[in-house]
């Protein structure tokens, strides 16, 4: 805990900002080509429906895991500001309330998802030719549940510890495990989409090996007591306050997906495993923005908690200039490679050719993406839980739903991909009203 301390408050904010988003990014690269392996061998087996069956099932993951990042970003925030604040018995209390939940709504999940598989898939858009498919993947993937949402919340609080290599190790491990079992269950055993969702579950698994053993046997400051977890069960409201914009954000994208799944299928099963290729190749852009703006976040909340605004300010300007020149560099790269990108996941022509038509509207907003989530994380840091809530609820629900309707309705397919670009350009400028008016308040609060 002292070495968080130092890393937070002391080091330079250059050197503070590369410590925490060098693994940060490093993570989520790893996590990129964790995500499009499962895509990629899928696409060898030359099956489009299997493809689109992955497209059909990522909204329901994206909801179930929206309880793990309500839980883990919002125990980041508050760990994060309680060590800022030397409250060391409240960093155990919110990491047990936080580990202990996510695994009891990842049981539940997984038992919701496997009783109401078919009927859920019927409504998201699988038609016969797809719900076998999806049908295999999305069961197996609901076994794993308890274990993936643990993982991705006991990674958060591993971050606002200052365990980032620790937090680093637990991640490349799962992915590297994911990813070297995925040839195998999928081409090998012949298990198709379903050796995918083993190899997820699998990886997941032992991501949370690691974790635990962080947390019970070298961590000072976090904890999965069940006594520190009853000791003060009401600041699990704070952490749902606080994490809620992140866990509205994954639920409403889940929403947003399956309603655009519904226009995808009236275009047929190329259509969807287009999309699902299209998002597989520009996802590098959007996750190195997050993973920039969630790395540091535990230096923001630190800093917020002990009233440092220099440090802070210093930090803001910094990430800002940071986050757009990835944004920029990687949607350059996506653009220039769309070709040889879309064709790791599509080898039907007919896929291809609607992929290419996706693909620059989904990246036409990216170099400016990152200052939305660079508020979003401020906004949480600085205990201003309702309006990192509303910014999450605009762009990811009421901006881009009635947006995938209207666009559609004007532009076809296209407008599919062009409603995320339109909200997201909106969701940018309303950001920045949110910063900078939060700013203001923090300092006159000082």
């Amino acid at each position: 805990m002292q070495n968080s301390e130092v890393l937070f408050r002391d080091k330079p904010i250059w050197q503070a900002i590369f410590s925490l988003v060098g693994p940060s990014i490093l993570s989520v690269l790893v996590m990129v080509i964790y995500n499009m392996t499962d895509l990629f061998f899928i696409n060898l087996l030359q099956d489009t429906a299997q493809t689109a069956a992955v497209s059909v099932v990522s909204p329901v993951f994206t909801l179930a895991s929206a309880g793990a990042t309500v839980l883990g970003m919002g125990g980041c925030a508050v760990a994060a500001s309680s060590l800022g604040a030397g409250d060391k018995q409240d960093v155990r209390t919110v990491s047990s309330l936080c580990g202990w939940c996510a695994i009891l709504v990842g049981a539940v999940l997984a038992v919701i998802l496997n009783l109401g598989c078919v009927p859920l898939l019927g409504m998201l858009g699988a038609n016969a030719e797809i719900l076998p498919h999806a049908a295999a993947y999305l069961r197996i993937l609901a076994l794993g549940a308890p274990a993936m949402l643990f993982s991705v919340s006991a990674a958060a609080l591993l971050r606002a510890d200052g365990a980032i290599r620790r937090g680093l190790v637990g991640n490349l491990a799962g992915s590297v495990t994911n990813m070297v079992l995925d040839p195998l269950f999928i081409l090998v055993f012949g298990w198709g989409i379903a050796g995918a969702a083993a190899a997820t579950v699998l990886g997941n698994l032992v991501a949370c090996a690691i974790y635990l053993d962080y947390i019970l046997r070298r961590s000072q400051a976090l904890s999965l007591s069940p006594a520190d977890a009853l000791r003060r069960p009401a600041r699990l409201a704070r952490v749902l306050a606080l994490g809620l914009p992140n866990g509205v954000s994954s639920l409403l994208a889940g929403l947003a997906g399956s309603f655009s799944n519904r226009m995808l299928a009236g275009y047929g099963t190329a259509a969807l495993a287009a999309m699902a290729a299209a998002d597989k190749a520009t996802m590098v852009v959007s996750l190195v923005q997050m993973g920039i703006c969630m790395g540091v976040q535990p230096l923001l909340a630190y800093n917020a908690g002990a009233r440092n605004l220099p440090r802070l300010r210093g930090a803001l300007t910094r990430l800002a200039g940071l986050t757009f020149g990835f944004g920029a560099a990687f949607a350059a790269v996506c653009l220039l490679g769309q070709n040889a990108l879309l064709g790791l996941f599509l080898s039907d022509t007919e896929a291809l050719a609607l992929g290419r038509q996706l693909l620059p509207w989904l990246l036409a907003a990216s170099p400016l993406l990152g200052i939305y989530y660079l508020s979003t994380n401020f906004l949480q840091a600085v205990g201003r839980a309702a309006g990192a809530t509303v910014l999450s609820a605009l762009r990811q629900g009421l901006l881009l739903i009635p947006a995938l309707y209207l666009l559609h309705a004007l532009l076809g397919l296209p407008g599919l991909a062009a409603a995320r670009a339109a909200a997201d350009l909106a969701s940018v400028l309303i950001a920045l009203c949110l910063l900078t008016h939060a700013w203001r308040n923090l300092a006159r609060q000082r």
